[in-house]
């Protein structure tokens, strides 16, 4: 794991663009994250029907979204917005 990418333990459902997000901290600039409702069942292999499912899921796959998330700060893959979306 890269120790200058730190992650608050800060996640939150957005209901209306179905993902969980969350932040990453890079160098002291705050990274917006988000992981969609569809690619957090595919690498769960479960799928999630309500709020509490899908923070369920996040924390239950923490360690492997944070190394995706990890890549993509890395390769610089970040929308218009700045923000990381898997």
């Amino acid at each position: 794991m890269n120790q200058s990418i730190l992650f608050p333990d800060i996640q939150t459902w957005d209901e209306e663009k179905q993902c969980v997000l969350f932040p990453a901290q890079q160098g002291g600039a705050l990274i917006e994250c988000a992981i969609s409702k569809a690619r957090l069942e595919m690498l769960s292999q479960q799928t999630c029907e309500t709020e509490k499912q899908a923070l369920a899921l996040f924390c239950q796959f923490r360690f492997d979204i944070e190394e995706l998330v990890e890549e993509e700060i890395e390769e610089e893959n970040f929308d218009p917005q700045g923000r990381v979306a898997l």
